[in-house]
């Protein structure tokens, strides 16, 4: 019997079972394709770091007789390549970027895997291979040649730029050196040689390159840097921190921990594979919703066509298994094509910042995911379609009074019109039987939507904002002066920059490196000269006596200290004991980014330090001065007193692009739950025109007009998303908040709450107008159906 009515349905009906199954297919992919790619993404840094031997940690001593052999021979050291980090022309344009110093570099640490084409012979001092990005940016790839022009040993100084990406708002001097022509042989990506957000990418030459121009490379002082790789990894970092410390003799070498690093971009990745994964569901919930009524219409029409075979005696189970069939075969059919498909798919994953760390980009096929979320799928269409069968199968004989909303009894009672009333009840009460109307899905639907919606806009205006407002980052100056190492010259050029009158406010910020723990922070005085600089403190507040010190937030974190607890920080002078006041953000220096640094008080700095490394006043400035007219005029002022002092806009980092990815994933997920909205509410309008066809008939011919009809049929609607705007809305601000701060704490941004504001005055009137407008067409046919037809049918 099955077989037969399977047959028989196939012949009827191949067009709706055609959509049904590309319906799953596309379904299917669409989830699939997100939940691989989620799992590939949240793998990508690990595989990356695994595949190309990275570096644990990077030294600068900033010393051109450093011993770096008495660092390869230190406990625990697997590999050490020299780097240097030089400044040249590139087609004219001015560039930063890594040169491999010697042999290990490529070779025994950041090993990187080639995408295209192959790695560079060391020997050949014309060739080299650039990053993905870089052929991108520069339109340059494999085979290409360009051509590099350094500057001569004796300018090389000067134009030297902090290599880790700084916005320089000053161009270099145009380069004077040699020109020398590379050609690219490959494109590579390892930890190290990967394309940060916002990043052109990096054209990487050999250890030839460098040995033929290393001072042109290099400049007057000839200090190289390395890449450090450890047999214990991250785990070894502080035991490999201490004995160079000891070994060196210097408590002011600048060590970054790459391993922490990399433990901060696999923060990033996680996000937005958790955002990923909430579009998966979010996709899977709008899948559900969609294929379910189209089940449901299936196997509601097909248990209606075989209410007569079963008064001939047709089992109900026989009715279930006939119903079930069609969508069944269209359910394994669209799933085998969404799994092929999401196979095609995966080379558009991972997303990102994993993008960029992906060790193998192209075509990936996640078995586990695909085999058993294909399997799972077939059994769900069938499973749907059998209880959608046997619920309209039990309608079909469902006796008795329908359930009553109180929310539609009060309206009831009112004296709001009679379209208002109909309207709310059609919205609220599902009714019994044949005439149901699935009335929970479009209410649960319609909350979702709004929430996602409100939701994903929250936490976009939260992004913005950051974007958009240094002081997220904890950059609250505008100005930066550069000081003598000299107190004295100093002091008298303060107290010019603070008469100025666009200045709030003047730190003498001094600095130099320290040793704590892991790490090797740089640390500022905190020494206000008239108004103190506005520090944007995230917990506690800022070190007053000489004992007391403030730590950057990522700084704290690696730490593991909180307000209260105490810290060894060790200095040129001597090591102290100190207790944290606060966290609290740093201004960025070339040393430092803007939370891995600490404060003391000036007091303080004295204690730890014999002097300065570095010597500067953060100037912040009012709200609306032009930060280039002020920097010219206090330049022409302190020079009146001291001579040629450097005035200049801050040091600004673009931290914002990190959160641009992230937010775009959202705005996705709102997408789909908007849909999910949509169709449900739509999908409800429809059924309940319908289905409550005969009791409209009823009243119209007892006197409802068409254009009531209508009426409450929109009404419907609106009562539908008023409902789902009442509820989703202030759960949209709270969860777009929410992950607002989830955001925040994982990428160190200051958390300001985002306003809720834009994002309701957006989403309101928009569902209100969806609503108008999916109530058209319903209301249309409740309103112009011939009555008498209706009346005749039942």
């Amino acid at each position: 019997m099955t077989a037969a009515w399977l047959l028989l349905d196939l012949r009827r009906r191949w067009r709706s079972l055609l959509v049904l199954a590309l319906l799953v297919a596309f379904a299917v992919a669409t989830v699939l394709t997100a939940v691989a790619g989620a799992r590939r993404g949240a793998a990508a840094v690990h595989r990356l770091d695994t595949a190309t031997l990275a570096a644990t940690a990077q030294v600068l001593p900033g010393d051109p007789d450093f011993d770096w052999a008495a660092v390869r021979a230190l406990p625990g050291v697997a590999a050490v390549g020299e780097v240097a980090f030089g400044s040249y022309e590139l087609d004219g344009a001015p560039v930063d970027g890594p040169v491999p110093a010697d042999r290990e570099v490529l070779r025994t640490v950041e090993r990187p895997v080639v995408l295209e084409g192959r790695l560079a012979d060391p020997d050949r001092a014309d060739e080299a291979v650039v990053t993905p990005r870089f052929v991108r940016t520069y339109g340059h790839g494999v085979g290409d040649t360009v051509t590099v022009r350094l500057y001569r040993p004796e300018t090389r100084p000067a134009t030297v730029t902090d290599w880790r990406g700084p916005v320089d708002e000053t161009a270099p001097p145009p380069a004077d050196g040699p020109e020398v022509p590379l050609r690219i042989v490959g494109v590579v990506r390892s930890s190290l040689f990967t394309d940060a957000p916002g990043a052109p990418g990096w054209l990487v030459p050999t250890v030839a390159f460098f040995t033929a121009y290393s001072s042109h490379l290099l400049g007057a002082d000839g200090a190289t840097g390395a890449m450090v790789r450890l047999d214990d990894g991250g785990s070894g970092y502080a035991a490999f921190k201490a004995a160079l410390t000891d070994s060196s003799g210097r408590t002011d070498l600048t060590m970054w921990s790459e391993a922490a690093a990399t433990l901060f971009v696999q923060r990033i990745v996680d996000i937005e594979a958790a955002a990923v994964r909430a579009f998966a569901l979010a996709a899977a919930a709008a899948a559900v919703v969609l294929l379910g009524q189209a089940i449901a219409r299936h196997a509601a029409a097909t248990i209606g066509e075989l209410r007569v075979l079963g008064t001939l005696g047709l089992t109900p189970r026989q009715q279930i298994a006939a119903a079930t069939a069609g969508p069944a075969l269209a359910g394994a059919a669209g799933a085998t094509a969404g799994t092929g498909l999401a196979v095609l798919a995966s080379a558009w994953f991972p997303v990102g910042t994993a993008a960029q760390r992906e060790p193998a980009p192209g075509i990936d096929a996640d078995w586990a995911v695909l085999g058993v979320g294909g399997g799972a799928v077939v059994l769900a269409v069938a499973a749907g379609a059998a209880l959608s069968a046997v619920a309209a199968l039990h309608a079909s004989r469902a006796t008795g009074s329908p359930r009553r909303s109180p929310a539609a009894a009060a309206v009831a009672r009112s004296a709001l019109p009679l379209p208002m009333v109909l309207g709310t009840r059609l919205a609220l009460e599902p009714g019994r039987g044949r005439r149901a109307v699935p009335v929970r899905p479009a209410l649960v639907g319609a909350v979702a939507g709004v929430a996602g919606t409100v939701a994903a806009l929250t936490l976009a205006a939260g992004v913005d904002d950051a974007a958009t407002t240094p002081a997220r980052y904890g950059q609250v100056h505008d100005l930066e002066a550069t000081l003598d190492v000299d107190a004295a010259s100093a002091g008298r050029v303060l107290p010019v920059l603070a008469a100025d009158p666009d200045v709030t406010a003047v730190n003498d910020s001094r600095s130099a490196v320290a040793q704590a723990g892991a790490g090797s922070p740089v640390v500022y005085s905190l020494q206000p000269v008239a108004a103190p600089l506005p520090v944007v403190v995230d917990e506690g507040r800022l070190p007053a006596a000489a004992d007391e010190v403030a730590l950057g937030p990522y700084l704290a974190q690696t730490l593991g200290v909180r307000v209260g607890d105490t810290v060894d920080l060790t200095g040129t002078r001597v090591t102290r004991r100190l207790t944290v006041t606060g966290a609290a953000f740093l201004p960025e220096g070339p040393g430092n980014y803007n939370v891995d640094g600490a404060w003391v008080s000036g007091a303080g700095f004295d204690a730890l330090f014999t002097g300065a490394s570095s010597h500067l006043a953060h100037i912040a400035l009012r709200d609306g001065a032009d930060p280039g007219v002020v920097a010219e005029r206090l330049e022409r002022a302190v020079g009146a007193v001291a001579g040629d002092v450097d005035v200049r806009p801050t040091l600004q980092r673009d931290h914002s692009v990190e959160l641009r990815v992230i937010q775009e994933l959202p705005l996705y997920l709102a997408l789909f739950l908007a849909v999910l909205a949509l169709a449900a509410v739509g999908h409800t309008l429809a059924v309940a025109v319908r289905r409550r066809r005969h009791d409209l008939a009823v009243l119209r011919a007892v006197g409802l007009t068409g254009g009531q009809c209508v009426a409450a049929v929109i009404t419907q609607a609106v009562v539908i998303v008023l409902a789902g705007l009442a509820v989703g809305a202030p759960l949209g601000v709270a969860i777009g908040r929410w992950l607002w701060r989830y955001v925040t704490d994982a990428t160190m941004t200051y958390y300001v709450p985002p306003p809720a504001l834009p994002a309701l005055l957006a989403v309101v009137p928009a569902a209100l107008a969806a609503a108008v407008l999916l109530a058209a067409w319903p209301a249309r046919r409740a309103g112009s159906f011939p009555v008498w037809q209706a009346l005749r049918a039942e």
